[in-house]
């Protein structure tokens, strides 16, 4: 039975994605809707809804989220770049599996919204 969380189907290979980064425990792919020249999401495989539900054992797991985002950034022509996590609706999550969008490409603007 598939996971009704389209992140989690993304990251098994079940919805096409234009895949950027893929490991045993991280995946990475372009934002279908990129708000800056340069935007992908990075995500853990492990289903974590949102930053709330990181624990004291994923710490290192999301240490290499942020760590391959500024590497595929770098990578990708984007290495001053703004990486960034919401959490819940009313921060503007939509999709509830946690990820990173790392965005670059032009100049970003404070407070972002």
């Amino acid at each position: 039975m598939s996971s009704p969380c389209l992140f989690c189907r993304i990251a098994s290979g079940e919805i096409p994605a234009k895949k950027l980064y893929e490991d045993d425990e991280v995946f990475a792919f372009w934002d279908i809707s990129p708000q800056a020249p340069t935007h992908f999401l990075v995500i853990p495989k492990k289903h974590l809804s949102g930053p709330e539900a990181i624990s004291a054992e994923d710490e290192a797991l999301i240490g290499k989220v942020v760590r391959i985002g500024a590497q595929l950034a770098r990578e990708n022509g984007a290495e001053h770049c703004r990486l960034a996590m919401n959490n819940g609706a009313e921060a503007g999550q939509t999709v509830f599996h946690l990820h990173l969008h790392v965005l670059g490409g032009r100049p970003m603007s404070w407070p972002p919204g």
